[in-house]
């Protein structure tokens, strides 16, 4: 008779990252290096990184964050569901929110990129500080 022992499959272990940026238009790009070195094996690391340059360039052009002085800080998660990708700016007067598609406004229309590419998108904060989440979760963690 054969005796075969059942090995418990380890998940892999969550990982997290935090970096704080200026918030000036060139930083962007500097943004979009630090997800990619980290997240380089990733499934859908194109749309993450098109996502993180949306709230990127919120954060500079619609909050305190792109003022003088100003700085914003990016947070990865990554687990093997999936990766989880916020940024944190410094608040201001308005309030997160999707654009209609329809008009012929070049700008303003960056969450609705957001929407259609992570798969849960929210926000949280007051108007000193606010925090947009954006999920991905890894297709094949669910095959």
């Amino acid at each position: 008779m054969l005796l075969t022992a059942s090995i418990p499959v380890e998940r892999e272990a969550p990982m997290y990252w935090r970096r704080e940026f200026y918030g000036k238009p060139e930083q962007v790009r500097f943004v979009r290096a630090f997800a990619a070195h980290l997240l380089v094996d990733f499934p859908a690391l194109d749309d993450v990184l098109l996502v993180l340059d949306e709230l990127v360039v919120n954060a500079i052009q619609h909050t305190r964050s792109g003022e003088d002085g100003g700085r914003f800080t990016v947070d990865l998660n990554m687990d093997g569901a999936g990766v989880i990708v916020y940024v944190t700016d410094q608040g201001g007067p308005g309030e997160p929110c999707l654009r209609s598609r329809a008009g012929l406004a070049e700008g303003g229309r960056g969450l609705l990129t957001v929407d259609a590419l992570a798969a849960t998108w929210s926000w949280t904060g007051t108007p000193e500080s606010r925090t947009i989440r954006a999920t991905f979760p890894r297709v094949d963690a669910w095959v």
